[in-house]
């Protein structure tokens, strides 16, 4: 009778995962990220952060951001057996567009923050994230789900852990070689694979996003209070906007990027590469006077594929009307708010009135 083999099985090679993480980040520069970093899922200091900025009351309306709690600051939570995270960077400036201080000192023009003047980023960077996903997947079999401002992620934290940035004074990512004109997204993964250091900050004294905020939301070096950032009260808020700021926020009707044009660093930013990005519908340039003659199906048609659709016809019309309010008194800029005076929406008539009211005003003094 033949005697049973007792040879061992082969042991499987550990992967190589420094080889891994240097594809990685090959594989991304070839989808046109600028830069990929990998971090730890340890955010201990940041959730504390988190947590004094919630009790502080300083996301405003933004329930999510206290329904997910410290979620936000544990990757395993949200994805379990996840032990890093791949962080990833993607110009988004776009080329040949005007730039963002001519449109402001422009007070009849309409500032539309640049990250929104091409088609939504969501889909842009999801979908790269995601053959970037699958090639790890494939390479390693572990697993790999992607992220893009779409679940409750500390992506500044996680960015600069993985040494892509630095935290600014205005809470944003910098980097000295683009500044902050990128996108961020994220791979959560079970893969140990090597962390990238974090970068050295590059601040120093300068406070020039600070002060360069219309509406003072930056408190302090590194703290926001959302719920006087203009991007908040153009994008996130969903009723009416406080009177008291509406004169602050001049032309802005979609974001704000003063503390970005004022950050020294920018001047190093470059054009994004990525055609998604390029501006739509002469966004950069167009009058308010324009846009609020939009009905809805020309927003809902005109919109479509980009950022600005997600906050709808009523709060884009709400943030038109301000607008209308803080430019020059003329004829045409009160034709304009008097044919919506009857507005369906009672948000958008309340708006139009404070900015009717604002207009004959400024009629009268002139």
């Amino acid at each position: 009778m033949a005697t049973p083999s007792t040879a061992s099985a082969p042991v499987r090679a550990e992967p190589d995962w420094s080889a891994l993480a240097a594809d990685i980040s090959r594989w991304g520069g070839e989808l046109g990220f600028a830069e990929i970093g990998i971090a730890d899922t340890d955010l201990g200091s940041d959730e504390a952060r988190l947590v004094a900025w919630l009790a502080a009351g300083r996301h405003g309306a933004m329930d999510y951001m206290a329904r997910h709690g410290t979620r936000r600051a544990r990757p395993a939570e949200l994805v379990p057996n996840t032990v890093r995270v791949i962080t990833a960077r993607m110009n988004y400036l776009p080329p040949g567009a005007r730039a963002g201080d001519e449109v402001l000192a422009s007070p009849a023009s309409a500032f539309v923050a640049r990250y929104a003047l091409g088609r939504d980023y969501h889909r842009v960077l999801r979908t790269k994230l995601e053959v970037l996903a699958r090639r790890i997947r494939a390479a390693s079999g572990g697993g790999a789900r992607v992220f893009t401002d779409s679940a409750p992620v500390l992506e500044v934290a996680l960015a600069a852990k993985s040494g892509i940035g630095w935290r600014g004074k205005h809470t944003l990512l910098l980097t000295r070689d683009d500044g902050s004109w990128f996108f961020l997204g994220e791979i959560y993964t079970d893969l140990p694979l090597p962390v990238t250091p974090p970068a050295s900050a590059h601040c120093g004294t300068c406070t020039a996003c600070i002060g360069a905020c219309p509406t003072g939301a930056i408190v302090a070096p590194y703290e926001l209070d959302a719920r006087r950032c203009i991007s908040y009260l153009t994008i996130e808020l969903p009723g009416s906007i406080p009177e008291a700021l509406r004169p602050l926020i001049g032309n802005r009707v979609y974001g704000c990027d003063d503390c970005q044009l004022a950050c020294p660093w920018n001047r190093y930013a470059r054009p994004s590469a990525e055609t998604g990005f390029a501006v739509r519908h002469g966004l950069d340039d167009v009058m308010l006077v324009e846009l609020f003659a939009w009905t809805a199906d020309e927003f809902d048609v005109r919109m479509r594929g980009s950022a600005i659709r997600r906050i709808g016809y009523e709060r884009w019309s709400r943030n038109l009307a301000v607008g209308l309010g803080n430019a020059p008194s003329g004829p045409a800029i009160i034709a304009a708010l008097a044919a919506r005076r009857d507005d369906p929406s009672p948000l958008v008539r309340e708006h139009v009135e404070w900015a009717l009211a604002r207009q004959h005003e400024a009629a009268h003094v002139r």
